[in-house]
């Protein structure tokens, strides 16, 4: 054990999800500088593209803007705007055009109210504030006397929150994809190869909520084996 409750064996058990983690975060950003420098036949820039496939989603009344960064795009369902980054807003490539797809594909989800999706943006304000809580929660926790080892576990009921956030982003994501390349392929934007050019980008980018995912559970379980002990240790 290390100092206290901390194992400095946490970095070996966490290393799987930091690995898979940078793996994700190097292939996302590869694919996609791949598919960036490939034009897409119908010359169509990623904002023509969200609003073409939101259109075909029956989306109404939405805003497409630029947006500053690299790959920071998102869909904001309060004003139903899709923001997209300064490499893909403007730009007629295939990997351009899926990512701007994928977020019109979340607007088409709020537009139908997609279940999953509806459930996501429920338990947003209660996982920002369970977020934030988690830990400091947990930390006092463990510097307190076993008896009052409550604190450790409400801490963890805290981060379990931000856990269940993640598992239920996992369908979300997917869907908004899946969404996005039938739309694609269905409007003519992409032709069959540049459609699979898209969806290697997309798969990519799925990969982070996958390592997002898995980072967190392994967290979880680390937290509720440390909790576990500390009431193993109560003589």
């Amino acid at each position: 054990m290390g100092f206290y409750y901390y194992d400095y064996r946490a970095f070996w058990w966490m290393l799987p999800a930091i690995l898979f983690s940078a793996y994700a975060q190097i292939k996302v950003q590869s694919t996609f500088n791949k598919y960036n420098k490939v034009r897409c036949m119908s010359g169509c820039t990623g904002a023509q593209a969200a609003q073409v496939v939101a259109d075909y989603g029956g989306v109404q009344h939405l805003l497409v803007r630029r947006i500053s960064g690299n790959l920071t795009d998102y869909y904001d369902p309060r004003s139903n705007t899709i923001c997209l980054s300064q490499g893909v807003f403007a730009s007629a490539s295939v990997g351009a055009v899926g990512v701007a797809a994928h977020e019109a594909g979340h607007s088409i989800q709020t537009a139908e109210s997609y279940l999953p999706n509806r459930i996501r943006t429920a338990i947003v304000p209660a996982t920002q504030f369970a977020s934030r809580l988690a830990f400091p929660i947990i930390l006092v926790g463990l510097f307190l006397p076993i008896q009052y080892n409550f604190v450790v576990n409400i801490g963890i009921a805290c981060f379990s929150i931000a856990v269940l956030f993640q598992i239920i982003t996992l369908p979300v994501e997917f869907n908004a994809s899946s969404r996005a390349l039938a739309a694609l392929g269905e409007t003519g934007l992409l032709t069959k190869d540049e459609l699979s050019g898209a969806r290697r980008v997309l798969s990519a980018a799925a990969m982070t909520y996958l390592a997002a995912c898995f980072s967190a559970l392994l967290q979880l379980l680390r937290l509720l084996l440390i909790a576990g002990s500390r009431g193993g240790n109560d003589n």
